[in-house]
């Protein structure tokens, strides 16, 4: 990444700056590259010949151009219509307010965040930084706890003076924030007052334990998730999640009623509904002997279409589960009864 920026910008006046200078010094990967430079939009499209990536503009109104690469990656090219010193100046934390010219050279550091670096501390470049963005009220929580930070004393007064404005960044910003949180930084969200604007709460995250990022927002959030602009995918998860009751008992009919109401996610359900070990065990179980075929299809009921179909289904994939019928003819049988098994 950096070999192409350097050959795309050769003899022009371009510095590495924010994420790309931090990350590079605490010896963490590359991932994004942010460079500043004096014209975002050809320097992107040129870089974007040399990589076979995306260009397109990531702010109209700064004039800010982002080439997304094959790998996901990315790098953006910013304006420097003031020069790089003024760039630094409306950086969030010192950390992310360090310069490297692009073609080599010691950093332009005018905050202290090489000193911030080292004491592994997240300072404010400026008072306004959470007004004039508010969403890095959420990005300083997430960057304690991926860098292994804290906030500086000054800074966390700024960020609980602050609370009160961040709700105000897109769904889609605060979204891509929060799915970075770990345990640690939905608590750390919560003893700075962000959490409770945002209509999150711990008490269902305190008893799960270890989780992935979809349980956790569903943990914190409960149904307020579906304000967040969440894929429809996490919106189902969520409602299976949520209406998840445990079974009364472990036998094969009542795991059977439970995975129904709760597959694909069926033991990811019952982890959240307190259930305990031995029913993630009968749920894995039931999964491992799940009949690859049905016993009966619809057009072999002889019924009139309709929903009554859908229900003998059901209805004979819940007696084969529970061991009362095993054949066509048992299933043939209990539809003719009217649902009354030959079987005890």
């Amino acid at each position: 990444m950096l070999d192409q920026a350097r050959d795309v910008l050769a003899g022009e006046k371009a510095w590495i700056v924010g994420g790309a200078v931090r990350d590079e010094l605490l010896g963490r990967p590359l991932v994004d590259l942010d460079i500043a430079c004096r014209e975002p939009e050809a320097a992107a499209r040129r870089y974007a010949r040399r990589s076979e990536g995306a260009p397109f503009p990531l702010s109209e109104r700064h004039g800010a151009w982002r080439v997304a690469l094959s790998d996901e990656r990315t790098v953006d090219f910013t304006p420097l219509p003031n020069g790089i010193h003024e760039d630094l100046t409306t950086r969030d934390f010192t950390i992310n307010a360090i310069a490297r010219p692009l073609e080599g050279g010691e950093p332009l550091d005018p905050f202290g965040g090489l000193g911030d670096l080292d004491r592994k501390t997240l300072r404010a470049v400026a008072p306004g930084i959470f007004r004039d963005d508010p969403l890095r009220l959420l990005r300083a929580v997430r960057l304690e706890e991926e860098l292994g930070f804290k906030l500086d004393g000054e800074t966390e007064r700024l960020v609980q003076a602050s609370a009160g404005l961040v709700t105000k960044p897109a769904g889609e910003r605060i979204l891509a924030e929060l799915v970075r949180l770990g345990r640690a930084g939905f608590e750390r969200l919560d003893e700075l007052g962000l959490l409770a604007p945002l209509g999150g709460s711990l008490e269902r995250l305190g008893s799960l334990g270890d989780t992935t990022s979809d349980m956790r927002l569903v943990a914190v959030f409960g149904d307020r998730l579906g304000q967040l602009p969440v894929s429809n995918e996490l919106r189902r998860y969520a409602g299976k999640l949520l209406r998840a009751e445990l079974p009364p008992d472990l036998s094969p009919r009542a795991i059977h009623r439970f995975r129904r109401a709760t597959e694909p996610w069926a033991d990811e359900a019952a982890r959240f509904a307190g259930g305990d070990p031995a029913l993630e065990r009968a749920i894995a179980e039931a999964r491992a002997n799940e009949p690859a075929e049905p016993l009966l299809r619809g057009d072999e009921l002889l019924l009139p279409a309709g929903p009554e179909i859908g229900e003998w289904l059901e209805r004979i994939a819940e007696e084969r589960a529970a061991g009362t019928i095993s054949t066509r003819e048992e299933a043939l049988e209990l539809v003719r009864s009217g649902g009354q098994s030959s079987r005890h």
